[in-house]
């Protein structure tokens, strides 16, 4: 099972909001999912970004992968620095 974080879609017509999603990867856009692990609300101003830090770095480290777009979100919340050390320093202990 290959698992995915990515955005799923919520809101009304023309006014949507978006939750970061763990799911896996065969399941639809805005099916079921595993977790819930954050908020993006691109309507404010500025945006709103809100990301549970514990939650989003077990799943990385479980070896979900980020869309696109979710990497971006996770990168503005500062949760991908805080898992990029990590990531390097298992393919330092590799080699």
């Amino acid at each position: 099972m290959a698992v995915v974080i990515r955005l799923k879609r919520m809101g009304a017509k023309k006014r949507p909001f978006y939750r970061l999603i763990v799911a896996d990867s065969r399941m639809p856009r805005d099916g079921r999912f595993i977790e819930t692990i954050g908020l993006y609300n691109p309507l404010e101003n500025p945006s709103k970004i809100s990301v549970s830090q514990e939650k989003a770095l077990y799943w990385l480290k479980q070896g979900a992968k980020p869309s696109p777009t979710a990497k971006q979100i996770l990168r503005k919340s500062g949760v991908w620095e805080k898992f990029k050390p990590q990531k390097v320093q298992k393919t330092e202990n590799k080699e």
